[in-house]
């Protein structure tokens, strides 16, 4: 059985830090199930940019993550998926509140597409959602997203203990 792992987008760290967040009990039941799956959890050096924008490096819990850099197989299909998004925007088959894209979300996706281990995405980002379920109407994402709003227990089939 091939090693599987997960990408964490920023917004799991910005509820799984703080306590007081209404989604901080779901960010760290999958935290926690991770670990205890060995599920490897993943952060691109594109998640620790944005969240340094407003915390600390520090404050992640890097010993428990493997960091991915943003690459040139990354960066290629990125592109692919921002051309579909650009063109559905277009269309006006896609309607985003103030995002801009290229954005982080297509480059993680990417990202998440490319990395062989990679078999989830968790984002507890709606906006992030709609661009992913219209790149799986023109494409093939590899990955599957989860949202945070979701508890594990209900994602992975967990009968309540």
């Amino acid at each position: 059985m091939k090693h599987k792992s997960i990408l964490l987008d920023t917004s799991f760290f910005l509820r799984f830090l703080n306590d007081s967040d209404p989604l901080f009990q779901n960010a760290d039941g999958y935290f926690r199930y991770f670990l205890q799956k060995e599920i490897s959890m993943m952060i691109s050096t594109i998640s620790i940019a944005e969240y340094c924008a407003g915390g600390d490096v520090s404050e992640l819990p890097l010993r428990n993550l493997q960091v991915l850099p943003f690459n040139l197989d990354h960066s290629k299909r990125a592109g692919e998926f921002a051309r579909i998004i650009f063109n559905e925007r277009k269309k006006k088959n896609l309607q985003l509140t103030t995002r801009n894209i290229i954005p982080n979300d297509t480059k993680l996706f990417a990202q998440a597409d490319t990395d062989k281990t990679i078999d989830f995405y968790l984002s507890s980002d709606t906006e992030s959602l709609k661009v992913y379920n219209l790149l799986k109407q023109h494409s093939t994402p590899k990955f599957q997203f989860i949202d945070l709003n979701t508890p594990y227990k209900e994602t992975f089939g967990i009968l309540l203990d």
